[in-house]
């Protein structure tokens, strides 16, 4: 059976990659590397576990393993090919742009600084999970897309979402066990991540909450990179919802309730004050000022179920999160601790690979992992930490100027979804390494640079109209 799924599986992803690679070198849309992403990211993990459950190959493994940063670097040359006059190209950065290449030539020069005990290779490993979604935005900012091809890059997050959804409750409801126990994850992370089974399960901690009830985490790594992921899923069914005509909506409404059932499959914790976070932000955008008031409601309703009418295991749970008392909370404040510390004894780093769960940081050098912000923070310095920060924020307000800016309806919903996917991981990236997330992280950071595209063009046209603003 591994072996038929392992051949479905090369075929979806060999057949996916051979059609954007040509539409790539030989009508150069160079561009549509980003459906290749989208589409394949949401499988990464589990296409690997069965990969190397039918085969045992860490070679094979290997190959498909790659398929991400080839196709990324392939549109990078493709572009650079397709440019007749690639240094008279016309390119004026915007506030994002320099946060970006700051940020990405900081990191280069900790690559090439003698700082810290990680290896060499582990340290061009790190840098390179940081170049790769840089290069990501870098082609957004430079993309060009009709209305429908932005359609598709839609079509395919509402497939992802609903899809999600649906194996999520084949796990609950017929399999009774997660996706992950009949893939392979747990061979396949012992194997090539040395990464032993742990948990009640048999696949990791994060697959299980503290009273040992099932996290799903569908055909995602895991249910934090789920509960992550359907957060844009449900802005970009609610932006196509706010924004189509009555009679044509109630697809959208769909995708945000499966958005939703994912989102109580995972069980995350920081998802779900995500998702309110999304919320009010959502409700600031639109002056929803209603929606407001509606998400406080169900906050209070939410809190009167907990006291009067929840289990003793979910009252003490919610409490003990609150208080920070649950292990896994109070985990977090350890490696956050741990974090500041690093960033106070070094305001200027410690040296790339030293901290994150990243594969090429090893146990014995990480010092802190469970905050993205401080994860840059202990290797980069606090500079390093504040040109991360200073990229999302531009990114989102150059965002949110496009949506209120632009007249072009496609751009405009891609400008929501990019900004409140942001905002709405700002949770999850205080508890995880949430840059991991390959498919919301890369797929919200092309959507960043596409619309600080659009705000350049939108701030161009605007000064030829009225040639007297100040550039």
């Amino acid at each position: 059976m591994a072996l038929i799924f392992f051949i479905g599986i090369a075929i979806a992803v060999g057949a996916g990659f051979l059609w954007v690679v040509q539409e790539m070198i030989f009508r150069g849309r160079w561009s549509y590397f980003i459906f290749f992403l989208t589409a394949f990211l949401p499988f990464y993990i589990t296409s690997l576990s069965v990969v190397y459950l039918a085969t045992q190959s860490a070679e094979v493994v290997g190959m498909f393993q790659i398929f991400k940063e080839v196709i990324v670097l392939v549109a990078i040359l493709v572009f650079l090919f397709y440019q007749k006059g690639i240094f008279d190209y016309p390119f004026r950065l915007q506030s994002t742009d320099w946060m970006m290449l700051a940020f990405l030539c900081l990191g280069f020069l900790y690559l090439l600084l003698p700082l810290g005990e990680a290896s060499f290779i582990n340290k061009a490993l790190y840098y390179k999970s940081m170049l790769i979604p840089g290069l990501v935005y870098f082609l957004g900012r430079n993309t060009r897309f009709s209305k429908l091809e932005i359609g598709w890059i839609f079509k395919i997050i509402f497939a992802v979402a609903i899809g999600a959804f649906l194996v999520n409750c084949v796990e609950s409801f017929l399999l009774d066990s997660h996706l992950q126990q009949l893939t392979g994850y747990a061979l396949y992370n012992q194997a090539i991540n040395d990464i032993d089974p742990s948990g009640n399960f048999g696949l990791t901690w994060t697959f299980e909450t503290q009273a040992v009830t099932k996290r799903l985490a569908s055909f995602f790594s895991d249910p934090l990179e789920l509960a992550s992921s359907v957060l844009m899923g449900f802005a970009a069914g609610l932006i196509w919802f706010l924004t189509s005509k009555k009679e044509y909506n109630w697809p959208y409404l769909l995708v945000m309730a499966c958005s939703l059932g994912s989102l109580v499959f995972s069980a995350s914790r920081a998802a779900f004050g995500a998702f309110f976070i999304m919320i009010f932000f959502v409700a600031l955008v639109f002056k929803l000022y209603k929606l407001i008031g509606a998400g406080f409601l169900v906050l209070v309703c939410f809190g009167v179920y907990v006291i009067g009418f929840a289990s003793d295991d979910f009252y003490f749970f919610v409490l003990d999160t609150i208080t920070f008392e649950n292990s896994s909370s109070l985990g977090h404040v350890v490696e956050w601790l741990l974090a500041l510390d690093s960033m106070v004894a070094n305001p200027l780093g410690i040296g790339l690979a030293m901290s994150g769960n990243a594969g090429s940081v090893t146990d014995e050098l990480r010092v802190g992992g469970e905050n993205q912000f401080l994860i840059y923070g202990v290797q980069l310095g606090w500079l390093g930490m504040m040109l991360y920060i200073l990229t999302m924020a531009t990114g989102v307000v150059l965002s949110l100027r496009v949506f209120y800016q632009t007249e072009n309806t496609m751009t405009a919903r891609l400008a929501f979804v990019g900004a409140v996917t942001k905002v709405g991981l700002l949770l999850p990236l205080f508890t995880a390494n949430a840059e991991m997330y390959t498919y919301v992280a890369w797929l919200s950071w092309w959507m960043i640079g596409y619309n600080v595209k659009e705000y350049s063009f939108i701030k161009n046209t605007s000064n030829q109209i009225f040639p007297g603003l100040r550039q």
